[in-house]
């Protein structure tokens, strides 16, 4: 089954069809639009409410006029009707004038006002009847009128014609059957005109400065409502972006803060889905690179071991069949039995480190760590090739630093010392020597396996870690390597976290490794 890797990387954010919007567009066109509207909205308000009381404040001043002046005749007829005190009707009187800033007269049946003394100047008092006659008398010259006042028993009233400068008049009249009288009340009407031309040059200038201010105020308003939306915007077109670095820093009580918090709490979502993604994918590309490596391990496995069991395989089979044909007598025939012993135990030695390097390579190979010293366990590893070194007469130099505790798995650092000395007792001709070297270094200790004999090329000092990688294949066969003993130290010292090496010396050859010590 083929697994196919989805990787974020391959999804092109830039192929996404993205609506991208323009914030100078955007902030033009809000920002005007807004303007626009809350500029015209004051204009038509004020513009309206001065063009209603141009237009209308005369009629409105004269109804205004009217009803509160028959008003106050109604209530008056209805105080008057309940005394007959001279002195109260006077007070009523006076009450009625400085409300309604009127004149009062009282008519009897016969058409003569009745005078009534009011508080004050007499003169003055005169004065003021006398022009409430003239007015009066210009409005009832006609008997019919009053007898119409008296039939209709409700207030009436009248204005008097305009006749060049002359001041207008409202008259109001309400019968008073009870008495036999009418009362009526005279008010002089204020040049409405020309209070209506001052105020309206009023409003000229008024209407200039309120423009100026609705534009200023115009413009504040609609900059005080575009900003958080322009900074919403920003943070939106920034999660476009798959930026969620940017945060709305709008604090609102209102639908526009609650859009922020709402933006915020979707930008962290998604940036937390993201990275979920991102770690999903990553160990999505680690476990699939991981198969890949595993399949291409073993496919280079199985072609190394068909390659190095094919010659031991053949020589076996080969001799075999001779002993069985009895081609071999004597002791001709005992050293082709010990070839195909030392054979098997070869292709042993070979399947059994294969399996080891196959347990390492796979990642899931567990050390078992303690603490121990480092140097008993080289002394206890070299002791056991002390009968290989006096067959070949190999001088053997040790510098060990006594009580040097690490935290290793004794076993497999045994297996790497064991490699280590093996591949330099190969490569040691007869009458060599071999030096084993600790160092301290900081927190860490040196140590180093260094044999007499040829260098390696600088092209072989990478490929000799490589699984069955063979710098002298004919020599090393016959000194019996099975080609991944490198390889096997390298994985050991890789779990370990160690640093190592191989570099070559004046003498042959020197590798090296590391370890934490505690």
């Amino acid at each position: 089954m083929k697994i196919r890797n989805i990787r974020l990387k391959d999804i092109d954010i830039k192929k996404i069809n993205f609506k991208k919007i323009n914030l100078k567009k955007i902030n033009k066109s809000i920002t005007l639009k807004l303007f626009v509207v809350t500029a015209l909205v004051f204009i038509v308000f004020i513009s309206s409410t001065l063009a209603i009381q141009s237009l209308f404040f005369g009629q409105f001043y004269m109804s205004k006029k009217k009803n509160d002046l028959q008003n106050g005749m109604e209530k008056f007829r209805v105080s008057y009707n309940k005394t007959t005190d001279e002195q109260k009707i006077a007070e009523l009187i006076r009450d009625f004038e400085d409300t309604n800033n009127a004149k009062m007269l009282i008519l009897n049946s016969n058409g003569k006002s009745k005078f009534i003394t009011r508080p004050g100047s007499e003169k003055t008092e005169a004065l003021r009847l006398r022009l409430i006659n003239d007015i009066i008398k210009k409005w009832t010259m006609d008997p019919s009128i009053i007898i119409d006042i008296k039939a209709s028993n409700k207030p009436v009233t009248i204005l008097t014609d305009k006749r060049g400068n002359e001041t207008r008049y409202m008259i109001s009249a309400v019968p008073d059957n009870s008495k036999d009288e009418i009362i009526f009340a005279v008010t002089s009407l204020q040049p409405v005109n020309e209070a209506s031309s001052v105020i309206k040059e009023f409003y000229f200038y008024f209407y200039i400065v309120a423009l100026f201010l609705i534009v200023i105020l115009s413009l504040i308003y609609s900059n005080m409502v575009t900003k958080p939306l322009l900074e919403l915007n920003d943070s939106a077109s920034k999660m476009a972006d798959l930026d969620f670095s940017k945060k709305c820093n709008i604090k609102r009580e209102d639908e526009i803060g609650n859009l922020a918090d709402t933006l915020n709490f979707l930008s962290e979502n998604l940036n937390k889905s993201l990275t979920s993604l991102k770690e999903a994918n990553s160990k999505l590309e680690e476990d699939i690179e991981k198969e890949r490596r595993l399949e291409k391990m073993r496919k280079e496995f199985v072609a190394a071991v068909s390659h190095e069991l094919k010659t031991p395989i053949s020589l076996i089979g080969g001799y075999a069949e001779g002993l069985k044909d009895d081609i071999f007598e004597g002791e001709e025939k005992d050293y082709y039995i010990d070839v195909i012993i030392d054979e098997s135990k070869k292709m042993a030695n070979l399947v059994a480190d294969m399996l080891d390097l196959s347990q390492l390579e796979s990642g899931n190979f567990k050390l078992v760590k303690e603490e121990f010293y480092i140097d008993e366990l080289l002394k206890t590893t070299i002791k056991k090739f002390a009968a290989v070194f006096n067959d070949k007469n190999i001088k053997f130099d040790i510098n060990f630093i006594e009580n040097t505790k690490v935290h290793a798995d004794w076993s497999r650092m045994e297996q790497v010392i064991t490699n280590f000395i093996t591949n330099a007792i190969r490569h040691t001709n007869e009458d060599g020597s071999i030096m084993v070297n600790m160092k301290q270094q900081e927190d860490r200790v040196l140590i180093s396996i260094e044999n007499t004999g040829e260098n390696i090329s600088e092209d072989e000092m990478d490929k000799i870690w490589d699984n069955f990688y063979k710098i002298d294949k004919s020599r090393t066969r016959k000194l019996g390597g099975t080609g991944i003993g490198l390889a096997i130290v390298k994985n050991i010292l890789m779990l370990h976290g160690s640093e190592y090496g191989v570099k070559n010396t004046d003498k042959g050859v020197k590798f090296y490794f590391t370890l934490k010590k505690v």
